[in-house]
């Protein structure tokens, strides 16, 4: 790294700050100070923040959306999750990339490229992330089973969310450690069940779907299954603005500069907070050690990212197609409700397959899969939505840095539980149903949007030693035409927003 004396230092540019030593200036925010990156732990971890982005990602696209394909079109279309999820692994490091370079979320980077461009991700996330149609689909679930009025289970499950990170003492820790076992529990149980009802023909079908590359019949591209298709894409894992949090998740892991940040307390500890930076760090690209411990680092998130991420997310789709399947076998009224599109009527139906392929217990433990679904979902996304709306508004609010990012995080999670159970009492769970489509748009838009945003901020703002080679450039560069172009397509040609 050179030192540049420049009196407007050029965005990649290093210069001297007087009490401060060197430091790196990036776009149109304040510059980041030079400091040591820590060592990187063991590449072979098991639990990493892959995995709460795999709790945010896997709910009714991996349990619904792709059971649905593939019954109506045959398991040949498997190929297109495969192409997606790999897509969001990909999307998923270069996202850490910056992240763990500078310690700051990516909406910090668009900010220095761009405030606007932050401000839109603040818009979009306050308007599809505040309602709590999961937790009301897994209360619905969970009514089924134990009689329990959806309603009340709902609220009780908002109400304990809220409750359970306000008393935790690290709120990351508890995220990861409740979101790990609610997915072991789906991945294990699912999969034995799986292993009940389906065949080995049922697993070789799914597997080989997956390369049937090329394979779209005719009724794929009608107006009546192109948006539903380019919608399970775009939801082959994590959907909408869940890969932007995962940069949060990484900062509160502390992964390489996101150590010399502080992590967001529980409530009841956040006078134990320490004050938040007004802005990330960077490490010395010029020394050789550092750059030996960069790539350790890379490492790590590799795992993150394929192996926990990338697998997982592709264990439990093919468990839940193998579980499709069987029950198409069982009762034909699944293929009926898929291909009409009734959800409700589609997932009574499979759990009537499963009751009669195993008994009346199977029944009961598919509706608990879906209620967990729903109940994980929740819990994620809301502690999602609330770092990402209080990292924003602490960095970009003015006067916001009065107050400590746990009082600001925990002001966004009781709002949007409040929210929520006004809603459930007086309102439709997942909005009303004017602006459904909208939602859905904004959903796809930011997923094109971010990965614009990607390689504006890994281009322009890191040093060029660590910046993405022209792979990662041109599969994240795919992403954002693919997204967008395909969005605009469905819309313009067939006038339906992805579904």
């Amino acid at each position: 790294m050179t030192t540049s004396k420049s009196p407007d230092p050029r965005p990649g540019d290093v210069t001297t700050a007087e009490g401060t030593g060197l430091v790196w200036q990036a776009g149109k925010q304040d510059p980041m100070p030079i400091r040591k990156l820590p060592e990187a732990p063991s590449s072979l971890h098991i639990i990493g923040p892959a995995m709460i982005l795999v709790a945010l990602g896997v709910g009714l696209g991996e349990t619904y959306m792709w059971p649905r394909l593939v019954i109506v079109f045959g398991p040949e279309i498997r190929w297109l999750f495969l192409i997606g999820v790999t897509l969001q692994a990909v999307v998923m490091l270069e996202m850490a990339r910056y992240a763990m370079a500078t310690g700051e979320s990516i909406f910090f980077g668009a900010a220095r490229v761009f405030k606007p461009l932050m401000w839109f991700f603040f818009a979009v996330a306050a308007l599809v992330y505040i309602w709590p149609g999961h937790m009301s689909a897994g209360a619905v679930a969970l009514e089924q089973i134990t009689g329990i009025p959806w309603l009340i289970s709902a609220i009780v499950g908002l109400v304990l969310i809220g409750v359970i990170f306000t008393f935790s003492k690290i709120v990351y820790e508890i995220v990861e450690k409740l979101l790990s076992v609610l997915m072991g529990i789906l991945v294990i149980g699912s999969a034995i069940v799986a292993a009940l009802v389906g065949t080995l023909s049922d697993v070789g079908a799914t597997l080989a779907g997956m390369f049937a590359f090329g394979y779209l019949p005719n009724e794929a591209l009608t107006a009546a299954w192109f948006p539903i298709i380019v919608g399970s894409i775009a939801f082959a894992g994590p959907s909408g603005m869940q890969q932007m949090w995962y940069t949060l998740y990484l900062r509160d892991k502390g992964a390489a500069m996101g150590s010399h940040l502080p992590r967001i307390h529980g409530l009841v500890h956040a006078g134990e907070e320490e004050t938040m930076p007004s802005r990330g760090f960077m490490f010395d690209t010029d020394d050789q050690d550092e750059m030996r411990k960069w790539k350790s680092w890379k490492r790590w998130v590799y795992n993150d990212a394929f192996l926990l991420f990338w697998g997982i997310t592709m264990l439990v789709t093919i468990v839940f197609t193998v579980l499709a399947q069987a029950a198409a076998r069982q009762n034909p009224n699944v293929q009926v409700a898929l291909e009409s599109g009734d959800e409700d009527a589609a997932l009574n139906a499979m759990a009537d397959a499963f009751s009669s392929a195993g008994g009346a217990v199977l029944g009961i433990i598919f509706f608990g899969f879906i209620s967990l679904v729903g109940w994980k979902g929740s819990v994620g996304i809301f502690d999602a939505f609330a770092r990402g709306q209080a990292d924003m508004t602490y960095f970009f609010v003015r006067g916001a840095k009065r107050f400590k990012m746990s009082h600001i995080y925990f002001a966004f999670l009781w709002g949007v539980i409040t929210f929520g159970i006004l809603i459930l009492l007086f309102g439709p769970a997942d909005g009303p149903t004017e602006i459904l489509d909208i939602l859905a748009f904004l959903s796809t838009f930011a997923m094109g949007s971010y990965c614009v945003v990607l390689l504006l901020t890994n281009n322009m703002l890191l040093p060029k030693k660590i910046r993405p080679g022209i792979v990662a450039n041109t599969i994240v560069g795919f992403g954002a035409v693919f997204y967008l172009g395909m969005l605009f397509y469905s819309l313009i040609a067939f006038g339906t927003i992805v579904s």
